[in-house]
């Protein structure tokens, strides 16, 4: 049965054109082909990368997260009840209210004490910044050597050169893959798992079809806008506002650019186009185009949320500026007729419109708010070592 599923994986009219079969792509003197058994590497490497990580976290990002004094925020921690950590660990971490109703009458508490007790209980899971920097400053370092080891690799046309950058970009997202079960669950975990893999399908069939300069060049589009969205978020826990702002900026363009039009107007018309002057379509061209259409799709879905988080980050700013230009303007009379150019519906307006951002709060966030109030806060806090007002995360 081996046998035959294998002489099926490796039918020749699935990875190659009506015209060629593999003994077209046997090595010669003067070239040399790219190797199913090449990409068995990837695994190994693979592994290889999660001890570099591990060295890399421990050894530089902690010191240089102790150097910047990125610290985890503090929580209040969940009173002891074993009922709602059974049903909390075997059941749902979001209980419907009915649920909760029926919790109510197990326990004979009220209603929001078991609703804070989820709540508290969920944020005491979260990974804490300096979990988040670690990670971030590690996807940062490796971007920035992959693009510039793939911008070598485009200009060398000898294999073992793009071979390495696969092996190496391979070997990256399996690791991805592998760590998913201790890494930052992100509010977007179920794309990315789906871009891994999809990028994963798309390296291998690219390499095992000789696809390999396309391949590079698609790798070397992504890593190029990866480098500033992960080194805005090392400045953003570092507390570094104005850099970490500035780089989001600029990420959201290249973002753009290289994800919205260079992607699909470049790469996937030539993937599309240029095959069929040589070749007939054949399976593997279809199936090479529709991951590639796979990838584009959530590029789309990233550039919206990016697009929304970029409009509420300037009209913020712009408010803010609105507010306090209006209030120095009538406290220290700059502007006489402020009342007219500036009536106070449009200040009330403004600050109403930034309360509404400051409630919708950060899309990267993961974390939620504690609903006690003050009173309880401080009188808990009067009584417990080492627990604090919850804080909002910094984001993803």
């Amino acid at each position: 049965m081996l046998q035959t599923l294998g002489k099926w994986l490796w039918w020749e009219r699935l990875w190659l054109p009506a015209n060629v079969s593999w003994s077209d792509l046997t090595d010669s003197e003067d070239r040399v082909y790219a190797k199913a058994s090449h990409l068995y590497a990837a695994l190994p490497c693979a592994l290889c990368m999660l001890l570099v990580r591990y060295a890399f976290e421990r050894y530089l990002a902690t010191p240089l997260a102790d150097i910047w004094e990125i610290r985890d925020k503090v929580h209040f921690t969940a009173e002891p009840n074993p009922l709602l950590e059974k049903y909390f660990s075997s059941q749902a971490r979001f209980p419907s209210q009915a649920d909760v109703r029926s919790l109510c009458k197990k326990t004979s508490w009220p209603e929001k004490r078991i609703q804070v007790w989820f709540r508290r209980r969920r944020n005491q899971e979260r990974p804490g910044l300096r979990k988040r920097f670690c990670e971030a400053s590690w996807r940062c370092v490796f971007y920035v050597l992959a693009f510039v080891y793939g911008v070598l690799a485009l200009y060398d046309s000898m294999l073992p050169c793009q071979y390495w950058y696969y092996t190496l970009e391979m070997g990256f997202y399996v690791s991805l893959l592998l760590s998913l079960s201790f890494d930052v669950r992100r509010k977007d975990f179920k794309e990315q798992v789906i871009h891994h893999t999809a990028t994963l399908t798309l390296l291998s069939f690219s390499w095992i079809s000789n696809y390999i300069r396309i391949g590079t060049l698609v790798m070397a589009v992504h890593d190029c806008s990866d480098i500033l969205l992960e080194g805005a978020k090392v400045f953003n826990y570092a507390k570094w506002h104005q850099t970490a702002n500035a780089m989001f900026v600029v990420f959201t363009v290249l973002f753009m650019a290289t994800r919205l039009i260079i992607f699909p107007f470049w790469l996937i018309h030539c993937t599309l186009v240029y095959p069929l002057e040589d070749y007939a379509p054949f399976f593997g061209y279809y199936f090479f185009n529709v991951m590639l259409s796979v990838l584009q799709m959530l590029h789309i879905y990233w550039a919206f949320l990016i697009s929304r988080m970029l409009y509420k980050f300037i009209f913020s700013q712009v408010c803010v500026s609105l507010c306090i230009f209006l209030y120095l303007s009538k406290t220290m009379q700059i502007l006489p007729c402020a009342h007219i150019l500036c009536p106070p519906s449009l200040l009330s307006l403004s600050v109403w419109l930034i309360f509404i951002l400051q409630l919708e709060g950060d899309d990267r966030s993961d974390e939620e708010e504690d609903s006690d109030s003050s009173k309880e806060k401080t009188h808990k806090l009067s009584h417990m070592n080492g627990s604090g007002v919850q804080g909002r995360a910094n984001g993803h």
